[in-house]
């Protein structure tokens, strides 16, 4: 338990330092701006948190063994590399596979929706001409909650995000990220319970289908390399002949909803 109460501090910090940046402030020449970061580090560490805590919720739920959170610091623009939990003991069956898989990306993308609706409000819409920073990528559900937010953006002019808007876009990309499916990936977790065995052949072809995708955003390679590393399979439940549930069949649609409204091809367009 103590790692993990390590690396959430750590990542505390490291995400307050990286949103102290995004917030116009800069911790090496004066240590007090680093109170701007909080309105980046407390969303985001609570999208990540409550997305980890739907899997731990859910797992523990089913008699499944896992271990507390891990959250990973990074010295990256946001100050992190999301958050994992492992699990320690077999999987029952596919229902409990299914609302294990699911209850994360799902509960995360409840937190981050409001929180990215609440920095939309707080973001201002500038000329383009003369701006600079990172240009980010749209999944259809941040484009409706930008139109509903702030209505439709003038020609010549750009939405500059606040800190807070900014972890809920970054909230959006890790529940598209987790969702995809293959090896142990929430979506590899949902596609089996649904699907089974016969998914296998998606699964494999998962990387192979990110790594040109590279070429539009750098990420979709590394997750390729992850998943050729970490392997693509998905072990059996022990008892795999119980059949999945109508409800759950339903959720399992649901999440595959998710992961197409919260899909961007190119995150951060190069």
């Amino acid at each position: 338990m103590w790692i993990q109460v390590l690396l959430f501090i750590v990542t505390v910090f490291t995400t307050l330092v990286a949103g102290t940046f995004l917030a116009g402030g800069n911790p090496l020449r004066n240590p007090a701006d680093l109170a701007l970061g909080f309105m980046f580090s407390i969303p985001l560490l609570t999208i990540l948190a409550i997305h980890e805590m739907g899997h731990y919720t859910a797992a523990r739920r089913h008699n499944v063994a896992v271990t507390p959170p891990y959250f990973i610091p990074a010295p990256s623009f946001i100050g992190t590399f999301g958050a994992f939990i492992k699990i320690k003991s077999p999987v029952p069956h596919r229902n409990a596979l299914l609302d294990i898989g699911a209850a994360g990306p799902i509960a995360g993308a409840l937190v981050a929706v409001p929180i990215l609706l609440v920095g939309l409000h707080l973001s201002a819409i500038r000329p383009s001409a003369g701006l600079s920073g990172i240009p980010l990528g749209e999944s259809l559900l941040f484009r409706a909650a930008s139109r509903i937010v702030l209505g439709e953006i003038p020609q010549g002019y750009d939405v500059v995000l606040h800190p807070v808007a900014f972890a809920g876009w970054i909230g959006l990309l890790v529940t598209a990220l987790n969702l995809l499916p293959s090896g142990q990936l929430d979506g590899g977790h949902i596609a089996y319970a649904l699907f089974g065995g016969a998914y296998a052949k998606v699964a494999r072809a998962v990387p192979f289908l990110l790594l040109p995708m590279g070429y539009l955003w750098g990420g979709w390679a590394i997750w390729a390399a992850m998943l050729f590393v970490l392997g693509t399979a998905h072990p059996r439940p022990v008892y795999d002949e119980v059949p999945l549930s109508r409800g759950r069949r339903l959720v399992g649609i649901l999440a595959g909803a998710l992961f197409l409204v919260c899909f961007t091809p190119n995150p951060v367009p190069m």
